[in-house]
């Protein structure tokens, strides 16, 4: 489980995450939309101990910095950073003996194959592309089988066969009792399977919705987005 309680991140004048309250369950895809400068970035740098901040966060009952909750969740950024003496293969393994993972080759190679890497493992980082760097990405975070996941627009860049893997892997993953979290600006790569759908405008949550509430009232997801970020009643496919 991820619990955020009044997490407030301020950069001099700018308060970028005021005072967030959330949490993401086992078995539940959290979904942090808003516009581009709502602070979705931020807070998930927070959450995954990149940046310093006021509040609490606990991932699995632990303080999100402790070596404990470090165990426990794997984080995807934005923008990949590869090691770019290490080859693909490489990077894998150094994960492997950081987080301890048993049999970890079986479950490299199963990764590598799923993101269609296998025939890139001899690559060295500085000569894979941005889409293979994601791709990489994705492979070592989920290496160590976390139990948090952490992930900041991760469709990005990815061509449509790592999407659709993505996308069920994710699904693999929550029926696992997974609690993830994905932020994102576009509310169509993520329409088919989030639970539960954080809208922040501001530095600030400004609705919380899951989908059985949706479901139940008719609501429609992408015209309140509108109406938070736009004041507008109109919709469109890219949010």
């Amino acid at each position: 489980m991820l619990e955020v309680l009044d997490l407030t991140k301020k950069y001099r004048n700018t308060l970028a995450n005021d005072h967030l309250n959330f949490r993401v369950e086992p078995g539940e895809i959290a979904v942090l939309i808003g516009p581009n400068g709502a602070g979705k970035s931020t807070a998930i740098k927070c959450i995954a101990g990149l940046l310093r901040f006021n509040g609490n966060i606990a991932v699995c009952g632990h303080p999100n910095k402790t070596l404990e909750a470090k165990r426990s969740f794997g984080y995807i950024p934005e923008i990949p950073a590869p090691i770019e003496t290490l080859t693909v293969y490489e990077h894998l393994e150094f994960i492997a003996r950081a987080y301890k993972v048993e049999n970890w080759k079986d479950k490299a190679r199963d990764l590598l194959e799923r993101m269609e890497l296998d025939d890139k493992r001899k690559k060295l980082g500085k000569e894979l592309s941005k889409g293979m760097q994601q791709k990489l990405s994705i492979c070592c975070a989920l290496l160590p089988e976390p139990r948090v996941i952490l992930m900041d627009e991760p469709l990005i860049g990815l061509d449509p066969h790592a999407i659709k893997e993505l996308k069920t892997i994710l699904i693999e993953l929550r029926e696992k009792g997974c609690a993830i979290l994905v932020s994102t600006h576009m509310l169509d790569s993520v329409r088919e399977f989030w639970d539960k759908a954080l809208i922040m405008m501001n530095g600030q949550i400004a609705a919380v919705r899951t989908r059985a509430e949706i479901e139940s009232t008719g609501e429609d997801l992408e015209q309140l987005f509108f109406e938070i970020t736009e004041g507008t009643q109109t919709g469109g496919a890219v949010l």
